[in-house]
């Protein structure tokens, strides 16, 4: 009896200490996968990897620790993207050149000076790896590294390899219209939906294969072993590790397409310089009750709104009190997750006809919202009337033809 209660509690602390889901399901990603092929497919060859923090294999250690250990590879350079190879830089802030204290290796910035790498960066790199967790969105300029990484390789006759991570919103979600020409930028580089329900290695061999990199590279993905579509990143058993300062939990990925956009005009704060990034939607002028009262009463499929009552620590509404609301996920699979923004601003325009979004705030900062978008006509048809339904067409344009693409180049099923 002592020996069973004994073995009963060593089970549950083993439990807790597991990442959710864990007890269901575990998911080998590309770095783990590698590893089992005792790296076989970099032998040889002179290996430059671009990662960042999330590049780990189940231990937690780094894909970069691990290829410079390994003794059958010759890692010869790192590559940053934005927030640089250990994370130590803020949204948006340029990352410098440097040699990585670890290592030893030269780290070359791809956030910086140059966001697509240059011959003499690749110069003596046969391989170059890609291994970073991004989170579906096309924002993310992970995507933009990756392709502008892949183009980089086609032209200097480099081989490609991605080290493939689950999408944390899962294979299912595709949101938001294409980009227009006029309106590709860092954070809209290719033309694909603002969700576009793939993973990483998914979405290299779709711009592979669809020519949206002028001339192909030679691609490899090393694929997961155990990811399914409908899974989200609480169903793999990973740990999470952030990918950027205000995506701390699997939840702020899952919410950030759901206020990113709006974000951008830092007229409302979205609880980013909270405890709730992307989670929250809040201004000094807003009733709580009110807001949250309206939005339930849209009955959006998937979603409920609770009024929240903060202050937040800095950015939009620093040490201010702010009313507003949080977003509650009940439904996942059903909640349209980029649309909450855009009804939010419009019941904000209906309860505050004098505080409608685009008529208060900065208007210097609407080419941002525009980039992210992929065209100034979401924000021109909204606009118009503060109504969702004048834009939804053009937000839902071509997504169930980019959903019939993409699905050749599907890995998992």
């Amino acid at each position: 009896m002592k020996t069973s209660k004994t073995l009963t509690t060593a089970l549950l602390a083993a439990l807790t200490l597991l990442p959710a889901g864990a007890q269901r399901v575990r998911v080998k990603t590309g770095i783990e996968v590698l590893k089992e092929q005792h790296f076989s497919l970099l032998e040889g060859k002179r290996v430059g990897l671009i990662t960042n923090p999330t590049g780990v294999d189940s231990d937690l250690r780094l894909t970069a620790d691990i290829l410079h250990e390994a003794p059958n590879v010759q890692l010869v350079a790192l590559y940053a993207p934005e927030h640089g190879i250990r994370g130590e830089a803020h949204a948006g802030e340029r990352v410098a050149d440097l040699r990585d204290p670890c290592t030893g290796l030269p780290v070359h910035s791809l956030h910086g000076k140059h966001r697509k790498p240059t011959p003499d960066m690749l110069q003596g790199v046969d391989v170059l790896v890609y291994d970073i967790q991004d989170i579906g969105c096309r924002s993310y300029t992970y995507v933009s590294t990756l392709g502008l990484a892949m183009q980089a390789a086609a032209e200097c006759g480099i081989e490609f390899m991605v080290l493939d991570r689950p999408n944390p919103l899962g294979g299912r979600k595709v949101e938001g219209g294409p980009v227009e020409e006029g309106f590709r930028s860092f954070v809209s580089q290719f033309d694909i939906p603002y969700l576009y329900g793939l993973t990483c290695g998914e979405l290299a061999r779709l711009l592979n294969g669809e020519g949206m990199l002028g001339a192909r590279c030679k691609l490899t993905v090393v694929p997961m072993q155990g990811w399914t579509r409908d899974m989200t990143y609480a169903d793999t058993g990973l740990a999470w590790v952030p990918p950027s300062p205000h995506i701390p939990q699997p939840q702020s990925a899952l919410l950030y397409p759901a206020s990113g956009i709006v974000g951008e005009l830092g007229y409302l704060s979205i609880g980013v310089g909270y405890t709730l990034p992307f989670q929250l939607f809040a201004a000094e002028w807003i009733r709580a009750d009110e807001l949250a009262g309206r939005l339930n009463a849209l009955r959006l499929p998937g979603v409920t709104f609770r009024p929240v009552h903060f202050k937040p620590f800095y950015s939009t509404g620093q040490g201010r009190p702010m009313q507003g609301v949080q977003v509650h996920l009940t439904d996942y699979a059903a909640a349209r997750l980029t649309e909450i923004q855009f009804y939010v601003m419009q019941e904000v325009a209906a309860l505050y006809p004098d505080r409608a979004v685009f008529d208060h705030a900065d208007p210097s900062r609407f080419d941002m919202f525009d980039k992210v978008c992929g065209s100034d006509s979401i924000r021109l048809s909204f606009a118009r009337r503060n109504r969702v339904d004048d834009m939804l067409g053009l937000w839902r344009k071509g997504v169930d033809a980019f959903k019939d693409l993409s699905k050749k180049y599907y890995l998992y099923p």
